[in-house]
């Protein structure tokens, strides 16, 4: 009994500590997880991915064309916090708390195929990560998704500038691109403000 009043005082002059701690300082989204709020966030998703979850299988197979259909989605759908390679070095994901993780590293690597399909049909609580749901169409995306994962570590450069073109684009860089072509073609470029 004294022993487990020992640990409960420890644990509550640890959380104390904490409290106090994070109270002067702060607490940013722009600071790096220590490695203790990791590996805690890592076991946390595995333990809230139900095991019948973890031991899908892939059923689609990976052929050319369902990594190219994935490509473009991750392109389109992924990327702006993701980055094309998988890094997450982009503004939006170095912006989350925690950031988004490299998901070419062994962390995002050697999950299992319905761990991946789990954690984006249903996003993971406390992190920017949201859920995209489910339905036969959803479904296939999400497995192809998978595939286009496993596939991170090997992106070609041609595999890169193909997505690079398939990025979203703001208002303002289609702007440019449209004043680019005009010059390009001996025109004036619209005047900022007058444009139609």
């Amino acid at each position: 009994m004294k022993r487990a009043l020992a640990v409960l005082v420890l644990l509550l002059l640890a959380l104390a500590a904490g409290g106090i701690f994070l109270l002067r300082r702060g607490y940013s989204a722009l600071e790096q997880p220590s490695r203790a709020e990791e590996a805690i966030a890592r076991r946390l998703r595995h333990l809230a991915t139900p095991a019948w979850a973890r031991a899908q299988v892939n059923p689609l197979p990976a052929g050319a064309a369902v990594l190219a259909d994935a490509r473009a989605h991750f392109a389109d759908h992924c990327a702006t916090c993701h980055a094309n390679d998988g890094s997450g070095d982009t503004p939006m994901g170095r912006g989350l708390y925690p950031k988004a993780p490299d998901m070419r590293q062994a962390a995002t690597q050697s999950l299992s195929d319905g761990e991946l399909f789990y954690v984006i049909s249903h996003g993971v609580r406390f992190t920017g990560m949201p859920g995209w749901g489910h339905g036969p169409a959803q479904d296939r995306d999400t497995w192809a998704l998978v595939h286009f994962i496993r596939r991170l570590p090997g992106l070609t450069a041609a595999e890169l500038a193909e997505m690079k073109a398939l990025n979203p684009r703001s208002p303002q860089e289609m702007q440019e691109d449209k004043d680019e072509e005009a010059f390009l073609r001996g025109e004036d470029p619209a005047p900022q403000g007058h444009q139609h």
